[in-house]
């Protein structure tokens, strides 16, 4: 029996993930498949060949009864501007699904995880997202609980409704009021963790920085929305290298984590309220990443070893 809760894959340039992910997805065969992919930019050499190797990849190799809707851009809009408007196609489309990237590479068990939780949570205006990806879950696996609830979204494999999408604010227009009123100070659980997303949302706003996710972490956020995070990671980012848009470094601590799998029947939190404990812990995680982000860039300067620092960015520029 084919799986009946519609996917929104979103794919660029990268046949080598894109061709694991997509196995993934092919295993469970997918009732309705929704594949969306950018332009090629022009100024790089190769990179058109690369993107219709990307799309054969997936379109060549469904090889069951499927319902497929495709989003092949001609030219190139970014990645704002590109997976917003993918996602904004999906939801117009459907009244709720599953979001997977070309480099997020889910268990079997994600799958359903996300199908049970978007019917349970349909109509409750409280949960926003059904997240994939747990970065403490050595800590949370040992809960009675298959997940919990949190204010901080996971966008590394994740499921959603329109309902929420519709509020997606890719603008973030009401910004200079929220950042004015220090709004981020009284939702957040400390000065230190605000001023981060401040900075962040800040370069965001400006245009300092081509991407999607943030705003709807923001989004979520000034609307008290809630996520749902399992107990057990389902996702594991194999995109990271020279080749990513933005996940660069492929030492990075949270580059190709590993991936476990959910039991069934799963264990539901007794309310839907935010888990304070995990949240406090992620939040001060947060904190000691950028800290030490600092201190590393630091340690590079004093000992002579800025170009270091710029290296990846010369390479993505070439």
């Amino acid at each position: 029996m084919n799986f009946r809760t519609p996917i929104l894959f979103l794919i660029f340039n990268r046949p080598d993930t894109t061709l694991r992910v997509f196995e993934e997805i092919k295993k469970i065969k997918p009732s309705y498949l929704y594949v969306a992919c950018d332009g090629a930019r022009k100024e790089r050499e190769g990179e058109e060949e690369r993107v219709k190797n990307t799309r054969d990849v997936v379109i060549k190799n469904i090889d069951w009864e499927c319902e497929v809707k495709t989003l092949f851009r001609e030219e190139n809009l970014g990645c704002r501007e590109a997976v917003s408007s993918a996602i904004t196609w999906f939801f117009d489309n459907e009244e709720m699904g599953i979001i997977l990237e070309d480099d997020c590479l889910p268990s079997q068990s994600f799958f359903p995880f996300c199908e049970e939780l978007l019917s349970r949570y349909r109509d409750d205006t409280r949960v926003w997202l059904v997240g994939g990806t747990n970065f403490l879950s050595e800590v949370t696996s040992k809960n009675e609980e298959s997940y919990y609830f949190s204010k901080y979204d996971r966008s590394w494999g994740w499921a959603s409704w329109r309902r929420a999408w519709e509020n997606y604010d890719k603008e973030m227009k009401n910004w200079p009021k929220i950042k004015k009123e220090k709004y981020l100070e009284n939702i957040l659980y400390s000065k230190k963790e605000a001023d981060i997303f401040t900075r962040e949302f800040d370069a965001v706003y400006e245009g300092k920085i081509d991407t999607w996710d943030y705003q709807w972490l923001y989004t979520i956020l000034i609307n008290s929305g809630k996520s749902i995070i399992p107990n057990v990671n389902l996702i594991s980012n194999i995109g990271f290298g020279d080749n990513a848009t933005h996940t660069f470094d492929s030492e990075h601590p949270y580059a190709n984590l590993k991936r476990g799998e959910i039991k069934f029947p799963l264990v539901h939190p007794t309310y839907v309220v935010e888990n304070f404990q995990n949240d406090i812990l992620w939040s001060n995680t947060l904190v000691r990443q950028k800290k030490n982000a600092l201190r590393i860039v630091l340690e590079m300067i004093q000992k002579g070893r800025i170009i270091d620092i710029f290296k990846k960015i010369i390479r993505k520029l070439k």
